[in-house]
């Protein structure tokens, strides 16, 4: 591949930026046929659309500044977000590729809100191929994109084997009431709040602040902050294997995410999140794949109080809610199938970033 006869114009030059207006709560009662994305994915149908051609959404404020992805045509992105439109001489797809290839958060700033401004990044400088050259670039890229959707879809449905596993093995016991019930203050021998300090860059410890929860019951230790505190701290807010995590502070579709800390290495926990320590009747496995099943949310969502972007659930009422208890061998029983299935949704999120390394320095090969 010889580049020193590629042709090089600024991205300003082959692509255009358009804004949106949307806000959500200005629209809640809007509903249609056209499809409205955020930051995170779909949002909701709406009755009007901003793009009629597909188009490619970058995000522009707040969480998951600077990702890429293509939207399809007759539909609407929310403020937050970004259109960017191809003037021609560049394909959709090409573009998205070499977008994706820049890591455009690094463009960020703003320290609360973190914010990429197009007149920065417009600057990039993309080789301008022959359309043929870039549909190859681009089929290439697309088989490895692929195999990452394919993988992925493949994770999921292991998230979905443990939830059908929880159900043939305690599902029918707990519909009929055959289980001896206990709150969880009646299962824990310990109830904690994190601590209000703020984390930063340094420190001892790792501090798991609520995004470190995932809504579906997992540690994500992607974006971590530190901390220091003193040893008489330490046992207050540090959070060891076994523990239980409970997100006490969130959006009310968020507020609740349970989590087993599974973790060698001790770590501390911020205000908005309990940690619960439990006695020996209970498998901290079963307790929090109980909490995460979709009835459980559902309930969690009714206890929560407050407002929609700010919902809480105190430790009190959280050591309210009712489990079902099925026989301790059953429930270690269980926590060995989620054992063996977590081992192979590890091999396969390995096989992922691997399959994404190889997708990357591609990119980087093309547009670095």
């Amino acid at each position: 591949m010889d580049k020193s006869k590629w042709e090089y114009k600024k991205l300003g030059e082959v692509c255009t930026k358009a804004s949106s207006n949307i806000v959500l709560n200005k629209i809640k009662d809007s509903d249609g046929d056209y499809p409205l994305y955020g930051a995170n994915g779909f949002v909701k149908n709406i009755d009007f659309y901003h793009q009629p051609n597909e188009y490619i959404g970058i995000v522009k404020d707040g969480s998951g500044v600077g990702r890429v992805n293509i939207y399809p045509s007759k539909s609407s992105l929310v403020g937050t977000m970004q259109y960017i439109l191809p003037t021609g001489e560049v394909t959709l797809s090409y573009l998205k590729y070499f977008l994706q290839s820049k890591n455009l958060g690094r463009y960020a700033s703003g320290a609360a809100i973190p914010h990429i401004y197009f007149k920065d990044y417009s600057k990039e400088l993309i080789p301008v191929l022959p359309t043929k050259e870039q549909n190859h670039i681009v089929s290439e890229l697309d088989q490895l994109s692929a195999i990452i959707s394919l993988k992925q879809q493949q994770v999921k449905e292991y998230y979905a084997l443990i939830e059908s596993v929880f159900y043939d093995m305690f599902g029918e016991s707990i519909r009929e009431n055959k289980l001896q019930i206990k709150t969880i203050g009646e299962l824990a021998t310990d109830v904690k709040y994190g601590t209000s300090k703020a984390g930063g860059t340094e420190g001892i410890f790792k501090y798991l602040r609520m995004n470190n929860l995932t809504n579906d019951g997992y540690l994500d230790l992607n974006d971590i902050k530190y901390i220091d505190l003193s040893d008489e701290e330490v046992e207050k807010y540090v959070v060891r294997k076994g523990d239980v995590l409970f997100n006490r502070t969130n959006s009310r579709e968020r507020v609740g995410k349970t989590a087993l800390f599974d973790q060698e290495e001790e770590m501390v926990i911020a205000g908005y999140i309990i940690r619960v320590r439990l006695n020996n009747e209970i498998s901290p496995v079963y307790l929090v794949r109980y909490m995460n099943l979709p009835y459980m949310k559902k309930v969690l969502r009714k206890l929560a109080k407050g407002a929609v972007g700010q919902a809480n659930i105190n430790a009190q009422q959280m050591k309210s809610i009712e489990v079902p208890l099925p026989p301790l061998s059953l429930q270690r029983s269980f926590a060995e199938k989620v054992k063996a299935i977590e081992h192979q949704k590890s091999l396969l999120k390995q096989s992922i970033a691997e399959t994404q390394t190889l997708l990357d320095s591609r990119m980087q090969e093309y547009f670095g």
